[in-house]
Formats: structure tokens, sequence, C-alpha cells
């Protein structure tokens, strides 16, 4: 067996199953899960019209590189909604199956473990991250590192999760510099670029374009998961460095990883289409709306830059919090703590749960009523 494979620690979700396997909810209250950040609003039917449309596809094995059509589309897209040059459908576009199989992919062909590498995560952070380090037999260090020295690899993730918080320009100017200094390389994940109720969250390749840079040693990764309510899909991208996405390609070609030609039908019609992405939108806000001025003390949390999530803090341990409003109101929250690594100034998730607001309006509304009323017993 591979032995890196003792290093990775259990998914957040396990340790949430364990945290309330001995729970007996009330009977009398329906289930509402808030844990796990998977879109419910109705995939497009011109989305599943595509995907139906090209059902021959199924016939063919798919290049790994995807067709012309699909990188020529998600280069448009990426110049219309960032206002950057036309990428290069054939050198700096590379269709992939969903951002998660090539964010943990992409550290695999980046990293050489015979320099002991390390890679930066956000912390709190995606899990992805840090068990694509450890695998590719790198160190995991978490947020602002005490030295850069011997960083390989960067993870980006802006919007954030679980926060929301959108990097800001002077933020990715720092890491850019950064990055010219000691060489690593900058993977930014913007899966929740497309959800937001402000202004549209500033992107990695559209920072280096305002910042009069090239994209060297930098990829992008996006997915069609929440931007178009289609995490069946597995479709996204990454872009970005040509360089880069052409060793990228090299590593893919061997581990076999492309996409269906049906789904790559069904992408095309995605990413060429905008209007279902606002209304994918305007559903969030209403979400929002009504769920905000709900939350009273004493728990607190904001409105984020974008994503779907709410980051809110509790008055009391995150765990603690999490199995109790389960056994006695039936809702599901992610402690905080799982989503984060303990520091020496302690674990940044603690205190803290992520609320996906996913489900349909009425549950969203009910699960925070309960968890308000939960809130005030404590």
């Amino acid at each position: 067996m591979n032995p890196l494979l003792a290093k990775l620690q259990p998914y957040p979700f396990e340790r949430l199953r364990a945290l309330i396997a001995g729970n007996t909810p009330p009977a009398n209250l329906q289930p509402i899960s808030l844990q796990i950040g998977e879109p419910k609003h109705p995939t497009p039917a011109l989305v599943k019209d595509a995907l139906a449309g090209a059902l021959d596809g199924l016939a063919a094995y798919p290049l790994t590189a995807g067709t012309p059509q699909l990188r020529q589309g998600i280069a448009a897209w990426l110049a219309r909604r960032y206002a950057i040059p036309l990428p290069d459908p054939e050198k700096q576009v590379l269709p992939v199956n969903g951002s998660r199989e090539a964010l943990f992919a992409f550290a695999q062909t980046v990293l050489d473990p015979t320099r002991d590498a390390k890679v930066v995560c956000p912390n709190p952070f995606y899990q992805i991250y840090e068990g694509a380090a450890l695998l590719a037999g790198a160190v995991p260090l978490y947020g602002h590192p005490e030295s850069w020295d011997g960083v390989q690899l960067v993870y980006a993730c802006s919007p954030a999760n679980p926060s929301g918080r959108v990097m800001k320009v002077d933020e990715w100017r720092e890491l850019f510099r950064l990055s010219d200094r000691y060489g690593f390389v900058v993977a930014s994940d913007e899966c929740y670029s497309e959800i937001y109720c402000g202004e549209p969250p500033l992107g990695a390749l559209q920072a280096a374009h305002q910042l009069g840079r090239s994209y060297e040693r930098l990829v992008v990764f996006s997915s069609l998961s929440k931007r178009s309510n289609a995490p069946g899909m597995r479709s996204g991208f990454v872009a970005g460095d040509a360089e880069l996405i052409e060793k990228f390609l090299l590593y893919r070609t061997y581990h076999g990883s492309a996409m269906s030609l049906a789904v790559q039908a069904a992408s095309v019609a995605a990413w060429a289409d905008e209007k279902h992405v606002e209304e994918n939108r305007r559903l969030y806000r209403e979400k929002y709306r009504a769920v905000l001025p709900m939350v009273r003390a004493p728990l607190a949390t904001e409105m984020p830059d974008g994503g779907f999530y709410l980051w809110m803090r509790t008055p009391i341990d995150d765990a603690e919090f999490a199995r109790r409003l389960h056994a006695q109101y039936n809702v599901l929250v992610l402690p905080g703590s799982f989503l984060a690594r303990t520091m020496g100034s302690g674990n940044p998730g603690a205190n803290h749960v992520r609320i996906a607001l996913v489900p349909p309006l009425a549950e969203c509304i009910e699960a925070t009523e309960r968890m308000m009323r939960f809130a005030g017993s404590l």
C-alpha cells in the first residue's frame, strides 16, 4: 500500500457522521441538510437538452484535450467574464472532469518531492488541497507561512470556501511578487466565482492582466457544478500558463481522465449562456435576504463576497453546537474546525459552523428558525 495514504486525515463529512452517530433527532421534524455544498437548484433545460442530443458521442473515445468547440467556448467565456484578452484555446485552456479532480491531479504534475516540496493552503480550506499535497509527497503549510523557502505550489481560493471572501488586487499583487521571488506555482480555485450578490468577484487571470503580468506560473480552475447547477456532469476547466497546461495535459493523457463527448457538448451550451446563471444568483439572493435578518445573538454572521455559504460564529464549541443542533432540531451543519488545521494561534475554524444555503428557500428559512430556537437555549 502507498504509505502516504496513512497521512490523510479523515474527511470532514466522515468526522461529521461519527459526531452525530449516536443522535436520534425528533421524528416530527423533517431533516434539513446544510452541511454539504451540493447545489439543489434545477439543472438548466438547455444543458440537459444538449446532453441528450449528444448521446451518440458515447460510442467514441474522447480526446483528453477536449473538443475545439469546448476549448473555444471556455476561452470566450473567460474573455467576456474577466475582460481579458482571449486565451489561446489550444495552449491556455484544458477541459477537466470537474475542478475537484483537477485540483488534486495538478499537484501530482507540478510538485517535485525530491526537493522537499511544500504546498501552501488557506486555513480554513478545501480538503482536496491538503490531500493532493500529501499524496504528492509534499508537506502542506497552512495560512501565511513563516518562510516561503521550498514552497512549490500555493492554492488560492476566491471566493473562499468556507468564508466567501474574495481576494483583492493588492493581495494578488503580493502573491505574484512572492511567486516571482520563490518560483512557486499559483493554483487559483474559482469554482464559486459566479455566485455573488454584489460586484463580480475578481479572478486571478483578471488580476494578472490588470497588473500588466503574463500568466507565468499561474493557473485557474473553474467548474459548471455551482455556476450551472450541474455537479453530476463533472465538468470544469483549467486555464492559464501554457507551459503548465502542456505538462498537465501530458499527465492527464496517462491518467485516463478525458471528458465524455456528450458532457462536452452540454458544457459548450452552459458556458455560452448567462441567463440561467443570472437566475441562479437571483435564487441565492432571495435566500440571503430572507435568512440574514433572522440571525441574532448569540450567533453571528455576515454577507459573504461570493459563494452560497454562511460562516457563522457559535457561542459554544462548534462540534458540540453541530451535534446538539442535529440531535434536538434535525438540522445538519458542518463544524468549522473540521475544515481547518490547528496552528500556533489555534484552529481558525473553531467556534464557527459552515451553512450551505442550497436547499429550497422554505427549508433554509425553517432551518434558520430552528437554529435560532436552539441558540436561544444556550
